[in-house]
């Protein structure tokens, strides 16, 4: 809604409204409209631009009438339309639910569409306002559309030039108006301007139905509601302003719980952000002062490096230095030797035969290079990085530099499984790699050979199992299938251990007891002369088993079996005992 032109004819003010796009008569675009507003109040928050034709939607938000045409319905649903004064269609109309612009709430609009909605008088009230008073717009006279409004008369509501002005005061009707200076008004904040009737064009609405709860004006009134509670407006709105006076204590409190509730989010905000950032400096001073300490570990790592890299080189230097000397002292001998002999004489060579011969015997046979192999284990030098390095600075460190190599000498073997075991059982023991100081070497990876092998029966080999336990120990585990004395073979990069090879020598199965560990068979078989007993004894009056203090009886009590007096022994016999009671029982059942 834009502008209105009002003119005063006699009693009556005929107001001419502005069209709704914000254009007048001549199709001119009012000036300074939306160009600068800071009144927000003025402006819609669809189409950012002053509001036309505004409309309350039920959740009290405006927006323009067409910026709600062009939303998009939330849900329909038909519903039977009931004739009114404003909307006097019948039959069965579609109920549209949309969703408001501002607070996303789903709000229904009237049966007549979005024209069913009430108009927002204040918001065209504050257009008004910021269009008079924007410097950027003229407003023209009201009465004769010529000269520059400047006055504007509060009682007619129309703009007026300094010359319709003097004859607005000459009028004997309009004499006694009051009329004010338009940039004295914007000190007001408002402009009160007449509601005219959407029915009825240049109606002022002043009167309202209690019936229809309906504000009309006077053609409306005689119309449709010549038989309704009719009122002008000033008469009854007491009224209803008491009543919403009553619903507006009532909102009141549940606005203070709700600006509470806000300040307390907003509290907790401001509380989570500033121990979000308290968080984020601790966590920052933290990775700083951790890269610091992962940065000295990193210098220490790499001196360590060196250090082992230089104690190599100086030992491959040495070494490459010996033989040099070795490989110079065997070229000379070697080229005199084939000088003489080509080159001498008889009486040359045999002069020369003693020296050279003891030469070319120590260089054969020189013992300060019994092998001939100087090699240096590079693949010993390693960067473990999951392996934990301790603490730099209170924090704990991954990764060392592995530099051993492990000697065989050195390798020692754990475990009662490499001294004996059992024919049909599973024996283990364990082997621990350690360098030539005799520290552990704290990873695997080493070539481990194990092989057992039967010392009577070569054909009798027992396969072994060699799990790397990873920490430079490695478990071995086999399982015997015949008894007798093996040679057990543990080699690390193809050499012996230290007391390799080992003797394993393997028993026979576990054999359990099948007769009954008794006092003597007299007593175990109730007195049965057949009865016969392990250990040998024997009763006389024809009585084949042993008895309390006879002839054979251990004096104490043993098996039937074979006469262990251990019960937990394993049994030594081959068998029932002919005549025992076990044998003599199994013999009556058959």
């Amino acid at each position: 809604m834009s502008l209105t032109r009002t003119t005063v004819v006699g009693e009556r003010s005929e107001v001419d409204a502005f069209s709704q796009t914000g254009e007048n008569e001549g199709g001119e675009q009012s000036k300074g409209a939306g160009e600068g507003v800071v009144n927000t109040k003025v402006v819609c928050r669809v189409c950012k631009n002053f509001y036309r034709d505004p409309k309350i939607l039920p959740c009290l938000h405006t927006f323009c009438t067409e910026c709600i045409r062009q939303l998009e319905p939330f849900s329909l649903s038909s519903v039977k339309e009931v004739s009114s004064q404003l909307s006097p269609t019948l039959g069965d109309q579609t109920s549209m639910t949309i969703l408001c612009p501002e607070c996303d709430s789903e709000v229904d609009l009237p049966p007549a569409g979005v024209d069913g909605l009430a108009t927002d008088h204040l918001a065209l009230d504050e257009v008004f306002l910021e269009t008079m008073l924007s410097e950027n717009c003229q407003l023209v006279c009201d009465l004769c559309n010529e000269g520059d409004a400047e006055k504007r008369c509060a009682v007619c509501n129309v703009n007026l030039c300094e010359f319709c002005c003097q004859a607005h005061r000459r009028q004997k009707k309009t004499s006694s108006h009051l009329v004010q200076h338009l940039q004295d008004l914007k000190a007001q904040g408002r402009l009160s301007r007449p509601v005219l009737c959407p029915l009825h064009p240049g109606e002022e609405v002043r009167l309202f139905c209690d019936s229809c709860d309906l504000a009309l004006c006077r053609e409306c009134a005689v119309a449709g509601h010549r038989d309704h509670q009719c009122g002008y407006a000033r008469d009854v709105v007491h009224r209803h302003g008491d009543r919403i006076r009553q619903l507006l204590r009532c909102v009141h409190p549940r606005l203070r719980q709700l600006e509470e509730a806000l300040r307390t989010v907003e509290r907790s905000q401001d509380a989570l952000q500033a121990r979000a950032e308290g968080v984020a400096r601790e966590v920052e001073r933290f990775c700083a002062e951790y890269v610091r300490a992962v940065e000295a570990h990193c210098q220490t790592l790499l001196g360590q490096v060196e250090a082992v890299r230089a104690q190599r080189r100086a030992q491959l230097h040495l070494q490459r230095a010996q033989l040099e000397q070795a490989l110079a002292d065997a070229r000379t001998g070697v080229d005199f030797s084939e000088r003489l002999l080509t080159c001498g004489t008889e009486v040359e060579i045999l002069s020369a035969k003693s020296v050279v011969a003891r030469r070319l015997a120590t260089l054969a046979e020189d013992s300060r290079y019994p092998n001939l192999t100087f090699t240096v284990d590079d693949g010993n030098l390693s960067f473990l990085r999951q392996e934990r390095a301790g603490e730099v600075g209170g924090y704990p460190v991954f990764g060392v530099i592995h530099a051993k190599t492990v000697d065989p000498s050195k390798c020692i073997i754990q475990g009662e499984g490499l001294q004996r075991g059992r024919e049909g059982q599973r024996g283990e023991f364990t082997l621990v790699c350690r360098d030539s100081s005799g520290e552990l070497m704290g990873k695997g990876g080493e070539a481990v050979l194990v092989s057992i092998v039967h010392k009577d029966k070569k054909d009798c080999v027992v396969e072994s199992t060699v799990v790397d336990n990873g920490d430079g120990s490695y478990s071995v585990s086999y399982t015997p299938r015949e008894p007798g004395p093996y040679s057990v073979w543990v080699c690390v990069k193809a050499q012996h251990v230290k007391g390799s090879p080992f003797v394993l020598v393997v028993r026979k199965k576990f054999r359990r007891h099948r007769g009954t560990f008794h006092c003597c068979s007299f007593c175990s078989s109730g007195g049965m002369k057949e009865a016969r007993c392990g250990c040998g004894g024997s009763m006389p009056g024809g009585y084949h088993g042993c008895g309390h203090g006879h002839k054979g009886h251990p004096g104490k009590p043993h098996w039937s079996c074979c006469g262990s007096v251990l019960e937990g022994s394993e049994c030594m016999g081959r068998g029932d005992t002919p005549g025992s009671p076990r044998s003599r029982l199994r013999t009556v059942e058959l």
